[in-house]
């Protein structure tokens, strides 16, 4: 009897253990988005893992269009051209995407490897980029020893090895991760790395706020060197042992496609000339004043370099809730195109928002239009990459993400580098009295650009309406189908 109790006892504890660890896998599930994309070939911690590349992408991106723009034009008085042409190089490195991914599939070699190497240089031009990035600023703003053109090509210099370092180690990395993850599995694992990118970002942003909310040469120094030593360990740490080696895949006698005809295929017709239309016009509006919210904010609402910065994890927040509301609207059987322009609607209030802002100086009303922008952006974002992936039927997935990602991207850094030259000559004349009285204000650089902004996503709503129109069934996203934001460049 006693034996048979204890028996008894043993299985009951057994049994209470498993139900707490099946509790455990609930809540991690329920709070951690896209954790279910964990499979028995890529398990949730080797997946985590993995997505430590999209942190450090995060975290750098964050340093170049969240802080170091608002330490240059108001602390180290970089004309804005200037500093525009800089954050604008790194992104239009972005459209050889495609070709960097198509590198790293048809990759030879006797080690076997064809991600890791690709993931491995973008580390290192990365981490150069970002070592000498801190001393070319302070010398480019007059602030250190040489002339200032010697900082201005230093500068340019390091913003180029950082864009085609980010840009290689992403593209690469994404194509590891659906290397290793099973087919049915894929979309929800680079949903989950995306996620990453959003939440490194989102962190980076609060820290990198609290750590110059006094503003100091020297701090600004070992921010931006200590980001170029934990992108290069992050990267490291997410590429140990994820990639195995394969010398049939990487043979030198192995046959090499060409895509030239494929692309060709692609870019023919008018509905996919209309959607690239649609998200060059979106993407540039969303983009063009990533360079002036944070001096917008400290120019006109006195806002602290602190305070500017933490303006990129408000966007960040923005662009996780546009994710999460367009994976579900799409889950139950949304349009992209209509969701993409209800992203547009968005942009436009905000705009507005952050205009009212300024003008009334309301601090809330203009950190809820930077919210709202990233919610916006996020749901364009996702719509315009649903509709290029519904134009890949037939297996050419990657020339219709690639051009979206190279469309996006160059008309994110076109955007950029135009609405910081337009904001310096708007600036001049009103200094010079040329537009009047009634625009001699600091905000009205600044608002000029607010407005070609909302022209653009107007326009961007004409080149979208008659897709939104046309939308056929089978262009809909099934109701009982997961969105997994699959593939997503740029």
């Amino acid at each position: 009897m006693l034996n048979e109790l204890l028996l008894q006892m043993a299985s009951e504890q057994e049994g209470m253990a498993a139900e707490n660890k099946a509790r455990w896998a609930r809540l991690v599930t329920a709070c951690l988005p896209f954790a279910d994309a964990a499979t028995t070939e890529l398990p949730l911690g080797r997946l985590l893992r993995l997505s430590l590349f999209q942190v450090s992408v995060g975290m750098t991106t964050v340093l170049l269009t969240g802080t170091l723009n608002r330490v240059m034009i108001v602390e180290l008085n970089v004309p804005a051209i200037l500093v525009a042409a800089m954050v604008a190089v790194p992104l239009l490195f972005a459209p050889f995407r495609a070709l960097i991914g198509f590198k790293s599939d048809t990759h030879r070699s006797h080690l076997g490897w064809r991600r890791g190497p690709y993931i491995w240089f973008g580390s290192l031009m990365q981490f150069g980029g970002l070592a000498i990035m801190p001393f070319a600023l302070l010398i480019s703003g007059g602030h250190g020893v040489g002339a200032v053109w010697i900082g201005h090509i230093a500068a340019m210099l390091a913003f180029l090895l950082v864009g085609a370092g980010v840009h290689t180690t992403q593209t690469a990395g994404l194509a590891l991760a659906n290397d290793l993850a099973p087919e049915h599995a894929r979309p929800r694992v680079v949903a989950l790395l995306y996620v990453m990118l959003l939440v490194g970002m989102l962190i980076s942003g609060i820290l990198m706020g609290l750590v110059l909310a006094d503003f100091q040469e020297v701090k600004l120094v070992g921010v931006v060197q200590g980001a170029a030593v934990l992108a290069i360990v992050l990267n490291m740490v997410a590429l140990w042992k994820q990639e195995a080696q394969d010398l049939t895949l990487t043979a030198f006698d192995k046959p090499r496609p060409a895509f030239k005809e494929a692309w060709a295929e692609f870019s023919a017709g008018g509905r996919a000339s209309r959607l690239l239309v649609a998200v060059g016009l979106g993407a540039a509006a969303f983009s063009m004043q990533d360079i002036l919210l944070e001096p917008y904010g400290g120019t006109i609402l006195g806002l602290t370099v602190g305070q500017t910065t933490a303006l990129t994890a408000l966007w960040s927040a923005g662009t996780l809730a546009g994710l999460a509301y367009a994976a579900r609207r799409l889950a139950k059987g949304g349009e992209p195109h209509r969701l993409a322009g209800h992203g547009m609607v968005w942009g436009i209030l905000a705009v507005v928002a952050v205009i009212c802002g300024g003008a009334f100086k309301l601090t809330p009303l203009f950190c809820f239009g930077v919210f709202l922008i990233g919610l916006g952006g996020g749901m364009f974002s996702v719509g315009t990459l649903t509709s290029a992936m519904s134009l890949a039927r037939d297996g050419k997935s990657g020339i219709a993400l690639g051009a979206w990602g190279a469309v996006q991207a160059t008309a994110v850094g076109l955007a950029i580098l135009v609405g910081g030259g337009l904001r310096d000559l708007v600036s001049s004349l009103a200094e010079s009295g040329l537009l009047g009285t009634a625009m001699s204000a600091p905000a009205t650089a600044y608002v000029v650009v607010y407005h070609l902004e909302i022209g653009l996503l107007f326009a961007a709503l004409v080149a979208i309406g008659p897709l939104a129109r046309y939308a056929p069934a089978g262009d809909k996203t099934p109701a009982n189908s997961k969105f997994g934001l699959a593939d997503l460049p740029a």
